[in-house]
């Protein structure tokens, strides 16, 4: 594997393409998604060699849900199945599962068992894997406003500030990410992660998501690493 210096601490990733890659091979759209779950794997697998602590991936946005019946059905067919085929892997790689959402949206059945696994690898430390499901970067905002507003430990409104707010976040215990990837070449942020992502660092590739494996995750930290990250600063200039 190449050697990288600087790699993120944190990398979040929106897989988009998984349609468009069935599409222009003539395949049903359900196919890209089941292609995608490699790609999956494949990352989780490098963010482990590479001992990035932290992976969060885009899994199911809050509006997914509008999709065509049939297509929801069998996504929620592919998270269940990922869950039960992966969990040994987690466990095998000391992997620990984290889930963010509004996870009450899922059938009673798929509740059970994302909560069974986040709480059976919940002692895992090699890295922390974040799927988010039923996911809505502003309904998340939203709801940590209103959990502050029935929090009688917050005290004066004065006394909020970004790091009292954070503790309120799904996102609580995880530091923001510092690269943020996305595929299949679309230029925005999806509602993911709004609060979180103030300074990430964006890379977008037009490779869609069944097609993004291991080379292509490299491509991308590279990139990263020979970015400059100022937080908002200016570099001061040493040339003289």
């Amino acid at each position: 594997m190449m050697e990288i210096k600087n790699l993120p601490r944190h990398v979040a990733i929106i897989m988009d393409g998984n349609g468009r890659w069935a599409r222009l091979r003539n395949l049903p759209r359900i196919e890209g998604h089941i292609t995608g779950i490699e790609s999956v794997r494949e990352v989780v697998k490098t963010t482990k060699e590479l001992n990035i602590p932290f992976l969060t991936l885009y899994a199911f946005s809050k509006e997914n849900w509008n999709r065509p019946e049939s297509e929801v059905r069998k996504l929620l067919e592919l998270l269940e199945l990922y869950l039960d085929k992966d969990y040994p892997l987690l466990m095998e790689n000391n992997i620990r599962f984290k889930a963010i959402g509004e996870i009450e949206d899922f059938p009673e059945n798929i509740q059970k068992k994302i909560e069974w696994v986040m709480e059976e690898t919940d002692k895992n430390s090699s890295l922390t894997l974040t799927v988010a499901l039923s996911y809505s970067g502003r309904s998340e905002i939203i709801r940590a406003v209103k959990e502050i507003l029935k929090d009688a430990k917050v005290g004066k409104i004065e006394d909020i500030d970004e790091q009292s707010f954070k503790k309120y976040l799904y996102t609580k215990d995880l530091p923001d990410p510092d690269l943020l990837i996305r595929t299949s070449g679309e230029k925005r942020v999806s509602n993911f992660l709004l609060y979180q992502m103030a300074y990430t660092e964006i890379y977008v590739t037009d490779t869609l998501w069944p097609d993004f494996r291991k080379k292509e995750y490299l491509e991308a930290l590279a990139d990263y690493a020979r970015r400059e990250r100022r937080f908002g600063t200016v570099k001061e200039d040493s040339s003289g």
